[in-house]
């Protein structure tokens, strides 16, 4: 059964960081997209910032060079490290994970699995 549990969020000003983690349990594929999606209420969810085993990486152009998404495979951790936050950054990020790595190849949902999201707030 695999779980992935989220961490990090909390609220930040304007022009802040905050790192997220999301660590993944019960996961045995050495082939996987994980990905970081956001939500707001209201509003349909987006990817943000996607990365494969082999550490390709693909960013939503709303975040491209303020986040980095990075993996330690060792933790079975992939964590999202956000820059220069922007009040419109406001949302729950959610993390996502699947054997297929052609997942990545877009922001497509299809995912197999998902966390409860963290909730992450800028003012």
């Amino acid at each position: 059964h695999v779980q992935l549990v989220e961490s990090g969020g909390g609220s930040a000003q304007a022009g802040g960081s905050l790192r997220l983690s999301c660590t993944a349990s019960g996961y045995t594929s050495s082939s996987f997209c994980m990905g970081w999606f956001r939500q707001v209420p209201g509003k349909e969810r987006e990817g943000v910032a996607v990365i494969d085993s082999d550490g390709v990486t693909s960013y939503a152009d709303s975040v491209e060079g303020r986040f980095t998404i990075s993996q330690d495979n060792a933790k079975n951790t992939v964590y999202l490290q956000m820059d220069s936050l922007k009040p419109e950054d406001t949302a729950s990020y959610i993390c996502a994970a699947d054997s297929r790595t052609f997942m990545c190849r877009s922001f497509g949902q299809a995912y197999e699995y998902w966390g409860h999201g963290t909730q992450v707030t800028v003012s």
